[in-house]
């Protein structure tokens, strides 16, 4: 998901925002109005918070919480806020704020959010361990395991240095942790986000640091965890500190903006509004205003911008089918801009993301996008798994066997559990980690079953191997992709329908090749793993993709040479020179056989055409040339249409008794180690005697073998055709196509 698809923590409205139901709605339970972090931290951006006053802040954070979790159990958030305040006291932070503060804060961020009770009771302790003398055993035993585990793992996290100078294995193992429950990264997001409001204290240089860190490893994490409502502010604050120029830029545009008389979002919501009502639609709508580095990126894309561009319209319901509902009424009573709709409610983004995006467009020329959702996809959509509150509980109705269960982990944090017992060493682990977090946008493609698979932009088929079969994808040996043969090498695009076409040789070898292709972790781990266990062929594949590059760099001198050899070693005969279907310069250097075909000209000597090579049952025809012989060509063949157009006279042919043919097959196949091999041990079980072979050198991971073949009876060559496609890696095998050129 884009991170301007989502703006708000809460339902209601923003600053400057226009909204309100299209239908009456049944009358809600009052509650104390909820804080706005979203709009609290756009106002510490665009000026000075006030700080004179300690605000009583549990009291927000119960308000909060009970806003999502109306019969929550409070008791453990105040023997919490209890022993956090009393441990923490008399110490200060560098901003002259009593310590308690900034627990409290990061606690009110995840409550906002919808975060359940426990995890609020853990953000609450989670530095007490690391700053003072409450230990582990303490908090076990007054506020459970559950709470235990999720101060560790935070408190883990706290020793890890996110930068260049990471130390590997303790990053690896801080994952691992963070990968078995979710909530520890939570917290670990609101903790940053707190510092980085507050970290204006601190050096330039200390504050270039943290923000450096934040952009490159915790704002992707954010990202694949759907926490959208703290992954944008990270990324403004970032913008701030890295950028200040252009920050500053932004800034004046959306304080510009703010100033205008007219406003054309208001304008569409109104016409939308009315729309829906006409339509008995019950709908929210909302003006999503985008934030600075969302203004930033739009600017720098259009150049000049207009007031559409500084928000987006978001459309609230109550059921998915009201989504499809909205869209329809959208599409036919206003101007739909068709290229920007996407249904992420039929295919989810990675990171649980659902709406429709559409866009409309005004009479003036100005696009307003839309985004259609559930109050449920909403509430996802800002705190991705912080709201899908504890998913490690075991279901109401199965007992509980003391292991965690996660029906609903996102599956990037799935596939980094398995990436990490995969990789060959933490080293390999964080860098591959490091490009992934670094890949920012994803793709969807479909499998043949109709189910999905997302992938990073730039996947390839190699990507979509290892995603769909695991170490399985060894024996994959190429792709279809939109119905058509692809190699394993070619980038996917959005959208695409990917078969992948696997071997049956359990032990199949990953090509050294595919590393140059694998943009996912997944793909490269399992490559590497793979090639690390096996160093004999890793090695033996090496000198081979040496000798192949060699080759390619070498492949016109070699076809030069070759073509002067051939040239040499044959002497064409008389009807050799007169036909003007004459052999191929590649089949020159062996000559068709008779196949025992008879011919209506008396006398003469019959050969079969080089550019066609027919064989029983073909239907052949022949034309004399000079030197009394008579040239045999397949009906179809393009020689044939030539002569005739000429005014040749066609004589009579026909096969004789004897069965024995000589007959020329080109099979395509994929690189694969041992093809060649297993393709001429299947060519010898069906009898044929291979006279003359020719394969190309690879190019895109695909190879072409042109085999002459001699069989004792002519009624073998669909068998030997088929045995032939039966080798994995090959997908075509074809008789010798006619020749186009000649004389």
């Amino acid at each position: 998901m884009s991170a301007e698809a989502t703006n708000s923590v809460t339902p209601g409205p923003m600053p400057g925002a226009v909204s309100g139901p299209v239908t009456p709605t049944a009358p809600r339970r009052k509650a104390r109005p909820r804080i706005d972090l979203r709009r609290l931290g756009r106002a510490a951006l665009l000026g000075p918070a006030a700080r004179d006053r300690l605000p009583d802040a549990i009291s927000h954070v119960v308000d909060a919480h009970r806003a999502h979790h109306p019969d929550a159990d409070l008791e453990p958030l105040r023997r919490a806020y209890v022993l956090a305040e009393s441990s923490h006291r008399g110490q200060m932070r560098k901003s002259g704020e009593p310590y308690i503060t900034h627990p409290l804060a990061v606690t009110l961020i995840l409550a906002e959010l919808g975060a359940e009770t426990t995890t609020l009771t853990a953000s609450l302790l989670h530095d007490t361990v690391e700053d003072t003398d409450v230990t582990l055993e303490q908090v076990g035993e007054q506020f459970g395991e559950e709470v235990r585990y999720l101060v560790d793992g935070v408190t883990k996290l706290e020793k890890v240095d996110y930068g260049a100078a990471a130390e590997p294995e303790t990053f690896r193992k801080m994952l691992v942790a963070t990968g078995n429950d979710v909530r520890v990264m939570s917290i670990k997001l609101a903790d940053r986000l707190h510092n980085m409001r507050t970290l204006g204290v601190m050096r330039p240089e200390k504050q270039e640091r943290i923000a450096k860190v934040t952009r490159d490893v915790l704002i992707p994490l954010a990202e694949r965890l759907g926490v959208q409502a703290l992954k944008t502010e990270l990324e403004d604050l970032v913008f701030a500190i890295l950028r200040p120029e252009e920050y500053a830029h932004t800034r004046e545009l959306i304080v510009r903006n703010a100033a205008r008389a007219d406003d054309p979002l208001a304008e569409v919501a109104d016409e939308v509004r009315t729309v829906l009502r006409e339509a008995d639609i019950a709908a929210e709508i909302l003006i999503r205003p985008r934030h600075f580095v969302s203004v930033h990126r739009v600017s720098r894309k259009r150049g000049r911008l207009r007031g559409s561009d500084f928000g987006r319209l978001l459309v609230l319901v109550n059921e998915d089918a009201d989504c499809y509902g909205v869209l329809g009424e959208l599409h036919t009573c206003l101007t739909p801009v068709v290229s920007e709709f996407k249904d992420f409610i039929a295919v989810p983004k990675f990171n649980l993301y659902q709406s429709l995006h559409t866009a409309v467009a005004r009479e003036d020329g100005q696009v307003v996008e839309v985004l259609i959702r559930t109050h449920q996809m909403h509430k996802v959509a800002e705190a991705g798994v912080v709201a899908l509150g504890n998913p490690y509980a075991p279901a109401p109705d199965d007992p509980a066997d003391g292991e965690r269960v996660d029906p609903t982990r996102p599956g990037w944090l799935s596939r980094l559990l398995d990436w990490q017992e995969a990789a060959p060493d933490p080293d390999h682990f964080w860098s591959t980690l490091r490009e992934d977090l670094a890949q920012d946008r994803e793709i969807t493609v479909f499998r043949p079953d109709g189910r999905t698979l997302g992938l990073p932009e730039g996947a390839t088929c190699v990507d979509a191997a290892y995603a769909q079969y695991g170490e399985d994808a060894h024996a994959c040996i190429g792709a279809r992709v939109n119905g058509r043969l692809a190699t394993l090498s070619t980038v996917l695009k959005d959208g695409d329908s990917v078969q992948l076409l696997m071997g049956q040789d359990p032990a199949s070898e990953p090509s050294r090749e595919w590393l140059e292709h694998a943009h996912t972790p997944a793909a490269r781990i399992a490559i590497q793993r793979w090639l690390a266990a096996h160093p004999a062929q890793a090695e033996a594949q090496r000198t081979e993709s040496q000798e192949d590059r060699q080759a390619r760099g070498d492949r016109q001198a070699q076809e030069d040479r070759q073509a002067g050899e051939r040239a040499a070693a044959v002497r064409p005969t008389p009807a050799d020179a007169s036909d003007p279907a004459g052999p191929a310069p590649d089949q020159a250097a062996v000559r068709p056989a008779t196949g025992n075909v008879l011919t209506d000209l008396p006398g003469a000597t019959v050969r079969l055409a080089g550019c066609c090579t027919p064989v029983r049952p073909d239907d052949i025809t022949g034309f004399a040339v000079r030197g009394g012989a008579v040239t045999v060509h397949r009906v179809g063949c393009a020689a044939v249409a030539r002569m005739k157009d000429g005014g040749r006279a066609e004589v009579g042919v026909r096969w004789g008794e004897a069965t024995e043919c000589r007959v020329t097959l080109v099979a395509e196949s994929f690189v694969r180690p041992h093809l060649l091999a297993d393709l001429t041990e299947a060519m010898a079980l069906e009898g044929a005697e291979i006279v003359s072979a020719t394969v190309e050198p690879p190019t895109q991971q695909q190879v072409r073998h042109t085999y002459t073949v001699q069989l004792p009876d002519a009624a073998h060559l669909p068998a030997l055709m088929r045995a032939m496609r039966n080798v994995a890696g090959v997908y075509d095998v074809t008789r010798a196509q006619p020749q186009t050129q000649g004389g």
